[in-house]
């Protein structure tokens, strides 16, 4: 949908019109249905209204009609008191008044019987009006809610067109510049072909002269060209691959690691079966088997003696694979002894297949076999010989690979790629026989766990055959696939010799290639001088910003200095000021020790002389002085307000306090002006490092935005390069294009100029021959 709404635009937009038209419609038409209904609400509201008052008037009436009724029958009771007294002159007036009565009863049925009817039409009509009322509210309710969703949904659409319009006219303006870059762009393509065009043209004519020079000058220079002939140019010294040996070095490490493996799933493998051959069919624990399960398993205890070897021989192989050699086919020699300990290896299992089989078979033969078990056994049976025709076929290859390094003519070189293919296939088939050992060994372990005399021993054992069986499947699929992704590799890189040769050279060659290549290393190093020491970009920068920040410190630390010494002015005068002080305080203090020593004394005499005039009244005047003396007496000073009592016992030293009060408060001073200075330093310092960062930071932007400037720079280089890159190739891939066409074409006019010069021969010829006849 968004694609067609960007290829039609119009389109989309004459459907959205017509849509929103529709609904409109739909919207206009719900609002008339809307407005009719509240009109008809309204009537009926107004109808009810009548109807209530209709209702409270005759409610009205009805409480007059009642009212009167009773007046009415208060009056005959009244007028029925009276008959009683004087009956005989009231019988007329009875008579009326019963005619009365019946008259006003007759009017009283009519007027409840019409109220009556009354009661009911008003309550029908009220419960019609309330029906219908319900019904009314129900449909508005149902017609708001409708109208409600219209209108969403008019809304959505809305937005959703005003939207995609949006998009679309963004996307048309995208297009149109698009479009605008993309004609600019073929115009400069356009014009670089035509330059392309002219450049490749004065190339062709520059290359055509110069390749004309250079076989005139081969011609006449070079006598003997000895790279025409493969038997000459074997003669020369090859190149050294260093890219080639490092590979096939790499190569040769990954096949150590799975042959490595391979060896250890085979000897679990061995290992475990001879001890399943202790214990099944019978256990030798209880009883002894048989002598054909001895030699099998006398056999195989000897199995590390033959698969050892083989991982020693790869390890050999890999040994002598360096970057240093020439690692062919003709010159791995230890490739023939990896062939023999796998040529020890298949005669192991040519030797234990018979006691293989036959122990299969004396195994189906036993009371305990089942026939699916039996089965199962027929199936390894089959797998076992074809391992071991398995291994038959990769030693026969292997020992194929082996012939060019002892015996060159005995393979020839054209048949290098078929062996590699058939170990490829064989390593696939070796992988499948495993897979299909697998398989059949796990039914015959899972069967085997349902004879009755099973035991704990033979499903451990069990076990560990198949997890060796699984590791072994494993590692020659991957020797397999290893082998098989990397074939085109061997088979390739098989001729290495001088460049344009197709046979390879003699080891004697490789050796004397390898003795030059030393030499020309060891020039490489006499000419290689050693650079002179200098500092990195790195740690330059480094030190930079270090100077930077040192010079910037070391005008902080000035400032700092000239600051400290206007402190240190300033506190000296301080200083000088307090001192002053301090001696004008001391000063102040004796003088007020001095009174307070004079009042005291005087005190104490007033009441001596008190006591020795009024010896009578000794035991009062003893109270007062007591308590005067217990009263303390208050001391005011500079340093603050001290209270003394006058008791010459317990009365305290006034000097040495005003002495500790004094030492307390000038340590009190001391400590606080030395904090204040280790604030003030501290602060000193924040401040000189918050400058120094605010430096760095400062140039760390400058720096960012150097940085930021040269990458933009950066980035559009790169993308006008890679257009650059791209129209180029296009053009280049154009005109080769068009080249190859040319060249077809002169050939093809070169061919017809040929016949024709061949006809004009022939014609020639005959027509001298008839001349000559003549």
């Amino acid at each position: 949908m968004g694609r067609w709404n960007c290829r039609y635009p119009h389109c989309c937009r004459v459907e959205l019109r017509a849509q929103n038209q529709v609904l409109k419609k739909g919207v206009v038409d719900e609002q008339a249905n809307s407005a009719s209904l509240k009109e008809q609400l309204k009537m009926k509201d107004q109808s009810l209204r009548k109807l209530q008052q209709e209702m409270d008037s005759l409610t009205f009436r009805n409480q007059q009609l009642a009212k009167r009724v009773e007046l009415l029958q208060d009056e005959l009771a009244l007028s029925e008191a009276r008959g009683k007294k004087n009956k005989k002159s009231a019988e007329s007036s009875s008579q009326l008044s019963q005619e009365q009565k019946s008259v006003f009863n007759e009017d009283l049925q009519k007027k409840i019987e019409e109220n009556e009817r009354l009661h009911i039409l008003f309550f029908e009509a009220d419960e019609q009006h309330k029906r219908l009322e319900a019904e009314l509210r129900t449909r508005l309710e149902v017609l708001e809610t409708d109208a409600a969703q219209h209108q969403a949904v008019v809304d959505s659409l809305t937005r959703k067109y005003t939207d995609t319009i949006e998009k679309l006219q963004n996307d048309k303006a995208k297009l149109e510049i698009k479009s605008q870059t993309l004609e600019r762009e073929a115009k400069d393509c356009r014009l670089r072909t035509e330059e392309c065009q002219q450049q490749l043209k004065n190339l062709q004519a520059a290359l055509g002269s110069r390749l004309e020079e250079s076989l005139c000058i081969i011609n006449e220079k070079v006598p003997f060209n000895d790279t025409r002939s493969n038997q000459y140019n074997a003669l020369n010294v090859p190149l050294h691959n260093r890219r080639y040996q490092l590979k096939l070095r790499d190569l040769a490490g990954q096949a150590l690691a799975f042959v490595q493996e391979l060896v250890t799933a085979l000897l679990n493998f061995h290992t475990y079966t001879e001890q399943k051959v202790q214990i099944f069919p019978i256990d030798s624990a209880t009883d002894t088997i048989s002598p054909l399960n001895q030699k099998f398993s006398q056999y195989l205890h000897e199995n590390a003696s033959y698969v050892r070897p083989l991982e020693e021989g790869m390890l050999h192989l890999f040994e002598s694979i360096t970057e240093d050699t020439v690692t062919v086919l003709e010159t791995a020699v230890k490739l023939k002894a990896f062939s023999e300990h796998l040529a020890s290896y298949l005669s192991f299992l040519r030797k234990i297949l018979p006691y293989q089989l036959k122990s299969l078979e004396e195994e189906c033969e036993s009371s305990l076999c089942t026939a699916a078990l039996r089965a199962r056994n027929m199936e390894l049976h089959r797998d076992m010989k074809r391992l071991t025709a398995v291994f038959e076929k990769l030693h026969t290859y292997v020992s194929l690979l082996a012939l060019p390094s002892t015996k060159p003519e005995g393979l020839l070189r054209t048949n290098y790629n078929l062996v590699f293919t058939n170990i490829a296939a064989s390593l696939h088939g070796f992988h499948d026989v495993l897979k299909d050992i697998s398989k059949h060994y796990s039914q015959k372990a899972t069967l085997e766990q349902d004879v009755p005399t099973v035991t704990q021993k033979l499903i451990t054992t069990n076990d560990c055959i198949l997890s060796s069986v699984v590791a072994l499947t494993n590692g020659a699929g991957k020797i397999a696939s290893f082998f098989s992704n990397n074939l085109d590799h061997f088979t390739t890189s098989l001729s290495y010799g001088p460049k344009g040769g197709t046979e390879f050279i003699s080891p004697l060659s490789a050796e004397c290639m390898l003795q030059y290549k030393k030499k020309a290393v060891a020039y490489m190093k006499s000419l290689k001088k050693p650079c002179a020491d200098s500092v990195p970009y790195e740690e330059a920068l480094a030190n930079r910003r270090v100077l930077l920040s040192s010079t910037e410190s070391r005008e902080g630390l000035a400032q700092q200095v000239q600051q400290s010494l206007e402190k240190i002015a300033k506190l000296e005068q301080e200083k000088e000021h307090w001192m002053l002080e301090a001696q004008l305080a001391k000063i102040k203090l004796e003088k007020e020790n001095q009174k307070l020593k004079n009042s005291l004394s005087g005190h104490l005499t007033e009441t001596i002389q008190e006591r020795s005039v009024l010896p009578n009244v000794a035991e009062q005047k003893k109270e007062t002085t007591e308590k005067s003396l217990r009263e303390p007496i208050k001391s005011t000073s500079l340093v603050g307000m001290l209270t003394i009592t006058t008791d010459n016992e317990k009365a305290p030293d006034v000097e040495s306090r005003e002495d500790l009060i004094k030492n307390h408060y000038m340590a009190r001073i001391a400590e606080l002006t030395s904090n204040l200075q280790l604030a003030d330093s501290k602060s000193v310092h924040f401040h000189a490092e918050c400058r120094a960062l605010a430096k760095r930071l400062s140039l760390a932007e400058k720096s960012k935005e150097s940085l930021t400037e040269e990458l933009k720079l950066a980035s559009q280089n790169i993308s006008r390069l890679q257009d650059e890159l791209m129209t180029t190739k296009r053009s280049y891939e154009d005109q080769l294009s068009m080249m190859s066409d040319h060249l077809c074409s002169m050939n093809e006019t070169l061919t017809k100029q040929r016949e024709e010069i061949d006809t004009l021969k022939m014609t020639s010829k005959g027509n001298s021959k008839k001349n000559k006849n003549r």
